[in-house]
Order: structure tokens, then C-alpha cells, then sequence
């Protein structure tokens, strides 16, 4: 027979135990302790094995069925909501092997040809257009675009996206590539902003957004390939943005780099000469996934770079958007991208692919030219 005393003794325990989850409820909030008391007697196909860092976040497309697939009427668009409802926050990012570029195009049934898109119910308040410089690297392209179409889609942006292609097997130039896109891009539309991206990171958060900042903004801060740190303060590659008076205001990048190595430096340099800081996003915000890859052929070390970087001070107003030289060889406007093939010459300077083949004195175009130059 249970006493009185026996009844109080459980009353008193129930109460401390109640006590005590409630006080692990209550620290460092109540969603995460409920989360963490399901997480003890659930179990995952895994067994208790957690996931790894790469296996987290969600579909990149996930949000996109949110999206209106009517077109509102110009003169009834009202103005995108300042923060997107679409952004999800980190992206569960894979490279599945049988990718092609026709499923990427289906699944992204909103770009038009050149790789352009608006939203289709809002006007948005950003233009971005996005630079990638490229040679041989279709592989990647295609992981690229299958990320960045739905990434920058959730952010209610107006984009482009333009492949600046060099052509040739000479020594590859990927700052040139990126003034060169620039120019480009801007002859075609008045951005607000422009990225410049290399074709091997994959974006990992939609909060990191693809518009400009009151001062150069460097996107990668967080490279898995760095685990997920900023190698040193003056770091500006991969991923960066720029407002055009900002690009200008540190004439662009420089144009004799060849080879690997060096130009990311001499642009972040060029930042603080043109009196300017370098903004970033937070470590846990800014983060990229790399595609491995060895070094590209024709991509070598570029051994003159630390010898090149000492002299930036002296050569940054000399070298850059307001010397840029190449030929436009081919302009494409592919259902993903607007493909801009170049020629960028060599070391030695531009020279033309196809030289104009000399004319006989007497041929019929020699004549015209000739008679042309009479009053």
C-alpha cells in the first residue's frame, strides 16, 4: 500500500523532472531543444549517423513553383518586394553525371534566349548582369547554369548572363576576359551591377544576393576549397561585384596577366587605390562549392606575377579598362547564355585572326578602293 508520504516523494520528483526540461526547452531557444530531444528517438534511414555539411540545405528549385507564370501588364507591374519571398537560404549543391544542357533549359522555362529573365509579376528593383570568363570548361558550365538560373531567379533580379569565350590556344587571360565583358555587357543594357564569376563555384545560400554594394563587393568569402574561410584580408577572387562607376573608378582590371595567379590581387589592390573598401558578406552567407579540377592546359603559373603585383601602385592607371584591345569573333545568343567569342591577341598584342588577303593591283576591289580615295 502506497503511503502518503511515498505519494509525495513522486509528486516532488515529477515536478523537478518537469523542471528540468523545461529549463532545457528554454536555452538557446525553444524550436532547437524540441529539435534536439525528436532527433534522440527518431530514426533516419542513416541510424543515428548525422548528415554531413555538404548534404544540407534545400532543392534550388524548390521555391521556383512560387513564381507567377503569368505575365502582368507593364503599366500594372508593381515593384518586387524589397527582400525576395522566394529566397530559401542554403542550397543543397551535387553534380549529377548525366546533366546535360537541354534539362537545364527545361527546367528553367522563364530565360529567353541570351540567357536573359525578368520576373513575370513584379518589376524588379536590381539589373545584374553576370561575366564569366571561359575556354574548355563546358563541363562546368553546365553545373554553373543548372545553379545560377534558379538562384538568381529566387532573388526577383533582371539578369544576363555572358560567357566571354577566348579563343585560341595561346595563354589564358582571365582578367582581360573580364573588361572585355564589361564592355559588352554594357553596350547591350544599362546594368546596375555586375558580377564577375568564375565558372567552377556554385553559390551555396540565395541570402548572398547578386546586387551591389556601396563599395566592391567580394561574394566568395567562404570557398570550401579554404574550408570555408577567407585565405587573407585582400582575397578578391571568384566571385566579385561591381557597379559600373566602381569598375571605372579603378580602371576595370588589368590586361597582362597570363597564366594563373596574381590578377586577383592587383584588383584588390586597384579597390583601395581608387579609395575604395572592400565589402563582404558573412562567412556563413558568402559560401561556394568548388568543382575540382586540375590546372587547365594553357593556364600555367603565371611566373611573373609577383614581380607584376610589386609594381600595381605604378601601373594601375596604365593597364586596364581604358586599354583594353581584342576582336569580337563571334556573338551567340544561346537559350541559357549570350556567348561572346574573342580574339585577345598575345603578349606581343592583338593581331587579327584573318588578316585580309592582298588584293592584285588591278583586282576589281583595289580599283573601287582606289577610285574611292579621288574628289
Amino acid at each position: 500500500m502506497v503511503t502518503l508520504q511515498s505519494k509525495w516523494r513522486y509528486l516532488v520528483m515529477f515536478l523537478g523532472v518537469q523542471l528540468v526540461v523545461m529549463a532545457l526547452l528554454s536555452r538557446e531557444g525553444y524550436h532547437r531543444r524540441v529539435t534536439y530531444f525528436f532527433r534522440i528517438f527518431r530514426k533516419t534511414d542513416h541510424g543515428l549517423v548525422p548528415h554531413s555539411r555538404n548534404s544540407t540545405g534545400g532543392d534550388v528549385y524548390a521555391n521556383l513553383s512560387l513564381i507567377a507564370k503569368f505575365q502582368v501588364r507593364d503599366e500594372d507591374m508593381p515593384y518586387c518586394p524589397r527582400k525576395s519571398p522566394l529566397i530559401g537560404g542554403p542550397i543543397h549543391v551535387t553534380f549529377p553525371s548525366r546533366l546535360t544542357l537541354a534539362q537545364v533549359e527545361r527546367k528553367n522555362p522563364l530565360v529567353v534566349r541570351g540567357g536573359r529573365y525578368r520576373p513575370p509579376d513584379c518589376e524588379a528593383r536590381h539589373r545584374t548582369a553576370i561575366i564569366i570568363p571561359h575556354r574548355n570548361r563546358e563541363h562546368h558550365l553546365k553545373f554553373l547554369l543548372y545553379y545560377l538560373h534558379p538562384f538568381l531567379q529566387r532573388q526577383q533580379l533582371s539578369y544576363g548572363i555572358y560567357i566571354i569565350h577566348q579563343v585560341g590556344n595561346y595563354t589564358f587571360n582571365r582578367a582581360k576576359l573580364m573588361n572585355i565583358g564589361f564592355r559588352e555587357a554594357m553596350r547591350e543594357e544599362d546594368w546596375d551591377c555586375l558580377f564577375f564569376h568564375d565558372v567552377d563555384l556554385i553559390p551555396e545560400d540565395d541570402r548572398n544576393t547578386y546586387t551591389c554594394d556601396a563599395h566592391p563587393k567580394h561574394a566568395a568569402i567562404a570557398m570550401d576549397k579554404f574550408g570555408y574561410k577567407l585565405p587573407y584580408k585582400m582575397y578578391f577572387g571568384g566571385v566579385s561585384a561591381l557597379t559600373p562607376v566602381q569598375y571605372l573608378k579603378m580602371n576595370g582590371f588589368p590586361n597582362n596577366y597570363w597564366g594563373w595567379g596574381g590578377e586577383d590581387d592587383d584588383i584588390g589592390m586597384r579597390v583601395s587605390l581608387g579609395g575604395m573598401l572592400i565589402s563582404r558578406p558573412s562567412l556563413n552567407i558568402g559560401r561556394y562549392r568548388m568543382i575540382k579540377h586540375k590546372l587547365d592546359e594553357g593556364n600555367e603559373r603565371n611566373p611573373k606575377r609577383f614581380n607584376m603585383l610589386a609594381k600595381t601602385r605604378q601601373t594601375w592607371r596604365l593597364d586596364g579598362m581604358n586599354t583594353v584591345e581584342y576582336e569580337v569573333v563571334s556573338r551567340e545568343y544561346m537559350p541559357l547564355y549570350a556567348n561572346i567569342t574573342v580574339n585577345i591577341g598575345t603578349e606581343d598584342g592583338l593581331k587579327p585572326l584573318n588578316p585580309p588577303t592582298p588584293q592584285p593591283a588591278n583586282s576589281p576591289a583595289q580599283s573601287f578602293n582606289s577610285s574611292s580615295d579621288k574628289p
